[in-house]
């Protein structure tokens, strides 16, 4: 084999897990400091706002460090339900809209907490 799937997978589930977090940390951030102004943008209160960003932080916190992924995964799962059922059945966005607020985007990175969930992380986790 020309790649050694040895290092490759644990390496690949380790970058997938920073990103996802990168992301989340990034907007859950976002939503915890300006809750007024994000809950405007996405309809929602703006406790709720803040509640959902609080969420968001502490899902990227487990699955960057590697400390209880599954349920940092499973806690993006649910919001990335959320923000596509809201997507689909409340604003009738598109899978890919032109101006790239499809809700393909939510779908890719629900996936790849699904891989998360499914292998706990890979090799590089605490707990």
């Amino acid at each position: 084999m020309i790649i050694d799937s040895f290092f490759l997978l644990p390496a690949s589930l380790l970058l997938l897990r920073i990103i996802i977090a990168i992301i989340f940390f990034s907007s859950g951030k976002s939503h915890a400091q300006h809750p007024v102004e994000r809950a405007k943008s996405i309809g929602m209160s703006p406790s709720a706002t803040k509640v959902l960003g609080i969420v968001e932080i502490i899902a990227s916190l487990s699955i960057a460090l590697g400390i209880y992924t599954q349920v940092g995964a499973l806690l993006i799962i649910f919001v990335m339900l959320g923000a596509m059922q809201k997507k689909i059945f409340v604003w009738h966005t598109g899978f890919y809209e032109e101006k790239g607020y499809g809700w393909h985007y939510d779908l890719l990175l629900m996936i790849g907490a699904l891989v998360i969930l499914a292998t706990n992380g890979g090799m590089y986790v605490l707990i």
